[in-house]
């Protein structure tokens, strides 16, 4: 493939995991955990698949780079508030990650790369999908209980990496 070809095919990847949000979200609230953490998976996984072409590729596409934050939003959002709506996660944590989600999306509208990631939000990134999937882990599977309070744990290091990494980009202002 051209690197013209990988950069099309991360984009469509892109543009796919941005599609999840809803249908991952229609799940969750008609009671279709195994559904909505199959398409959190697929999403994550996705994520990691449009980085490795563009990367193959020399490089994404500017489009690729202003967009991919936005749907890594959409896809994060959409769990977070079920979570916060089910009372599984306090609603003033979901918040302060919204409003940073808010205010880094601001900050990169502002700049010409349109801000290229730090490592830290990388790994808020990372870690937030894997604590995700497991407080969505549907509960008839085994272990649900245990992964379930796990995903919680591992959110709380998740959002003080999110505040991390906000601090970091407001420091490059």
């Amino acid at each position: 493939m051209t690197a013209q070809q990988l950069r099309r095919l991360a984009d469509a990847l892109t543009v796919g995991r941005a599609l999840l949000g809803l249908p991952m979200l229609v799940a969750l609230q008609q009671g279709a955990p195994p559904l909505a953490w199959v398409l959190l998976l697929l999403g994550g996984l996705s994520d990691g698949a449009d980085g490795w072409l563009a990367r193959r590729a020399g490089g994404g596409s500017a489009w690729g780079a202003r967009v991919d934050p936005l749907t890594d939003k959409i896809l994060i959002t959409a769990p977070l508030l079920w979570l916060g709506q089910q009372g599984l996660l306090p609603l003033w944590a979901i918040w302060l990650l919204l409003a940073r989600e808010l205010a880094v999306t601001g900050w990169r509208t502002v700049q010409s790369s349109g801000g290229p990631a730090s490592l830290s939000a990388k790994a808020k990134t990372s870690l937030q999908f894997v604590a995700l999937l497991l407080l969505l882990w549907p509960p008839l599977w085994p272990v649900a209980a245990a992964l379930h309070s796990l995903g919680w744990w591992l959110f709380w290091p998740s959002l003080m990496l999110a505040l991390c990494s906000a601090l970091g980009y407001a420091r490059q202002s």
